[in-house]
């Protein structure tokens, strides 16, 4: 493991990375349609306000965690979103995902905000776990949601 840290790179997103990141969202949630992470990249590089990165060993992308910065939403004057994350599956557990975030925190630190949110779905433990122990908890907001009918 200490090999992997010592050889991982931890760098802004760039739109280049769309297509791996798509194989390892694919390998995590074998979802029944693809998720265009080309054009989100790209949105999240043109504003240098919102803070992404990829994990890069050898050249290769493992892992990326995607968020977003929100100016004036519902009482807090700035706050961050962590979107999405995923770690190639053949490197889970090796604090690839820890590495993403501990920068991500760094980076919104030095920004000046201080809340950072996420959601995750109640069955998804891991996920759950994970942002445990990164000391995210409930926050005072309920995610509320509504279906469209098409």
């Amino acid at each position: 493991m200490d090999d992997l840290v010592n050889n991982l790179l931890i760098r802004k997103i760039k739109p280049e990375d769309a297509p791996e990141i798509t194989a390892i969202q694919v390998a995590i949630t074998n979802p029944s349609s693809v998720i265009d992470f080309r054009h989100i990249i790209e949105e999240k590089v043109q504003n240098n306000e919102d803070v992404s990165f990829s994990a890069e060993l050898d050249g290769k992308v493992v892992g990326y965690m995607i968020s977003y910065i929100v100016f004036g939403g519902f009482g807090l004057e700035k706050s961050a979103w962590i979107a999405t994350l995923g770690v190639d599956p053949k490197f889970m557990g090796q604090g690839i995902g820890r590495l993403l975030a501990e920068k991500l925190l760094t980076v919104y630190r030095e920004k000046g905000i201080d809340h950072i949110f996420t959601t995750v779905r109640w069955d998804s433990v891991d996920l759950l776990s994970f942002f445990k122990t990164l000391g995210f908890d409930r926050s005072e907001f309920i995610h509320l949601t509504k279906k469209l009918e098409t």
